[in-house]
């Protein structure tokens, strides 16, 4: 794929308010959900739930991209037909998590490093043969006294950088996720410092490793405290600060901005993506959308339950989700958009 393809794939992926879904959980990751929610943690019930998700109806008016799980990608409807096709099909873009996870990183006690570098050129070029146009890799960083370290973050930003620059090479737009955790009593100003910290790092990687950043997205956190800080800001507070920060670290030329729900509440993400877009828009040099998981598809997995019975029930409540947060991003999401169901 050419650069010019990179940048139309990139676009795309952020054309016309629509965003990602996030369905790229580990098969761990996943059987936890189920296993919450009384649900068999096998393989034929995980394929059943991507398939409930993947066959909703309409879902390619709200959504442009989803992220696959190396076992969902290839995995195929009761039919036969293959997850790839029904994705395309829909008109949306497959894309697939390439990373193989965050471990304890050595000599930083409590911080972890992302693996998966070695023979990504290879599985990079698999995937992009059986469909995948972009892909995603996840760094973790946790804010606690006296963390994150400069190594954890440098170590972190170099293997983004060289992602980015694999996918590229194979004709894949890279997803750069460096994620800064909700969990912690921090402020959301010490948030907002090492945010900044952190996207300043990632940024000089990617250009080190001569990345195209008209060829990729970003995906962040928002700035926000930890959960259990006792000063918790307003909606608009968060998008305030969310945005000063992305304005102060990352170029104009990346094609655009995909949030992480980062275990939000489906609303609060809405919400807080919403007042970005009524507050900011007109004067942002590149779009702000969604790439969220658990914040679009918690209510239709609680709905489903692994009953084939609850399908369709499970399937309006995921739509739904998905056109609250295509209306956050034209700044039309309100209460009224949240209540109406149809």
């Amino acid at each position: 794929m050419s650069s010019k393809e990179l940048i139309v794939t990139a676009g795309a992926m952020v054309a016309e308010h629509k965003g990602l879904l996030a369905m790229d959980e580990s098969n761990p990751t996943c059987n936890k959900r189920f296993a919450r929610l009384g649900i068999p943690q096998t393989e034929e019930a995980r394929r059943a739930y991507r398939e409930l998700i993947l066959t909703t109806p309409g879902l390619g008016e709200c959504i442009s991209g989803v992220i696959l799980y190396d076992e969902t990608i290839r995995q195929q409807k009761k039919d036969g037909t293959s997850f790839v096709k029904v994705i395309t099909d829909a008109g949306i873009i497959p894309g697939i998590k390439v990373d193989t996870g965050a471990k304890d990183m050595a000599g930083h006690p409590a911080e972890k490093i992302t693996e998966g570098l070695d023979g990504l050129r290879d599985r990079l070029a698999e995937y992009f043969q059986m469909g995948a146009r972009f892909a995603k890799w996840r760094a973790v960083i946790t804010i606690a006294d006296g963390i994150p370290s400069r190594g954890c973050i440098e170590a972190n930003a170099h293997a983004l950088a060289r992602y980015a620059a694999l996918c590229q090479e194979a004709g894949m737009v890279p997803v750069v996720e460096p994620e800064v955790l909700m969990d912690g009593g921090h402020t959301l100003d010490r948030c907002y410092d090492v945010t900044e910290e952190v996207l300043q790092t990632v940024f000089s990687q990617l250009y080190i490793q001569r990345v195209m950043l008209e060829g990729m997205i970003l995906k962040p956190n928002m700035v926000l405290p930890g959960l259990i800080c006792p000063t918790q800001e307003t909606v608009d507070e968060v998008a305030d600060a969310t945005v000063g920060c992305l304005l102060r670290a990352v170029p104009a030329a990346v094609c655009g901005i995909v949030f992480l729900s980062g275990g939000q509440s489906g609303e609060l993400a809405s919400a807080r993506l919403n007042a970005m877009n009524v507050r900011f828009k007109s004067r942002l040099p590149w779009a702000l959308a969604f790439s969220f998981a658990r914040a679009i598809q918690q209510p239709a997995l609680e709905i489903w339950h692994g009953e084939e019975a609850n399908v369709p029930a499970a399937q309006q409540a995921l739509y739904h989700r998905t056109k609250c947060n295509r209306a956050a991003r034209r700044g039309e999401y309100n209460a009224t958009v949240e209540r109406t169901r149809t």
